[in-house]
């Protein structure tokens, strides 16, 4: 009491990071080509949100359109929250049980089949099931006819021609967004292969910590039900943490590089991008943007995302 304590402190520090000349990266990614077939995909699609449904006498065929009762039995005892009446289903789509589709196609209405199919969800999620499913009726979609009253219709476009050059615009500006992003994935792998970034272990470490707490978040954080449910997926333990650790690695490189990125580029986050990632957070989450960013300094994790913005 009264004496001279001393401390040393040891913490991990931001490395430095040699960057190579940005301007000279050669990024490569394949041209952007818009073909007839996706241009005719476009406004088949367009014809049938206007398209009209009727009734046909004939067996299921996949793209109809059919109500449906559906009742699942395992081990040959009915499942009470399996059973489901009138439900809408469009022949193909894939939306509601695996293997529906196969076993609808050829019926007719009235009657009826049973197809085993594995359940994901209630009670018996990943179990065998027994599914009978009874067709009730059967409706096909009538598109209207491509031409230059459908674009009127369809579009502020007086002909059909125009209406598909306006279409391919579409498609063009989708895969011109979609070559952006590529272009960008390109770019940081490019950097995360050319650039030396050493690891401060720590910060790895606590990566690597909170990707395994999110994985047992739902399992109760009991470990040993993780292993079970890796092995059911035809994993492993050891697998998931070889690549939980890989993918920790890259993402606190990536941080790394970027970070370092934006110093040399005089990256600025501004008050309208820090609005607008926090309006898109709240929203997300489902509480207002005053709210939200009460939470953020109360956890101190607003500098956090401040820095996520200024890496992206």
């Amino acid at each position: 009491d009264g004496e001279e304590l001393v401390f040393t402190a040891e913490v991990d520090v931001r490395p430095d990071i040699d960057l190579p000349d940005l301007s000279t990266l050669a990024i490569s990614v394949e041209p952007i080509e818009v073909t007839d077939d996706e241009v005719d995909a476009e406004l088949q699609s367009l014809r049938g949100r206007f398209g009209t449904l009727k009734g046909v006498e004939r067996a299921a065929e996949s793209g109809d359109f059919v109500s449906i009762d559906l009742a699942a039995a395992v081990n040959g005892e009915d499942i009470p929250d399996g059973r489901a009446e009138g439900l809408s289903h469009e022949i193909g789509s894939g939306q509601l049980i695996e293997g529906l589709d196969d076993a609808i196609v050829g019926l007719s209405e009235g009657e009826s089949t049973t197809f085993t199919t594995n359940l994901v969800a209630g009670e018996h999620a990943g179990e065998e099931a027994q599914v009978t499913v009874t067709v009730k009726s059967i409706k096909e979609r009538e598109l209207p006819e491509a031409d230059d009253e459908f674009a009127q219709l369809a579009s502020e476009f007086d002909t059909l021609a125009e209406l598909r050059d306006n279409l391919t615009d579409q498609v063009r500006r989708v895969k011109r967004l979609h070559q952006a992003e590529k272009i960008r994935d390109n770019a940081l792998e490019t950097l995360l292969e050319k650039v030396d970034v050493p690891l401060p272990e720590n910060i790895v470490a606590a990566q690597v910590d909170s990707a395994l707490h999110n994985a047992v978040h739902g399992l109760e954080h009991d470990e040993a039900k993780l292993d079970e449910a890796l092995e059911a997926q035809g994993s492993s333990r050891e697998k998931f943490d070889a690549d939980n650790r890989e993918a920790a690695e890259k993402a606190v490189k990536t941080q790394l590089l970027m970070d370092a990125i934006a110093d040399e580029l005089n990256i600025e986050v501004g008050e309208n991008d820090l609005t607008e990632r926090l309006v898109l957070m709240s929203r997300q989450y489902g509480i207002q943007p005053q709210q939200l960013v009460g939470l953020l300094q109360q956890n101190n994790q607003l500098p956090a995302v401040y820095a996520d913005v200024r890496r992206g």
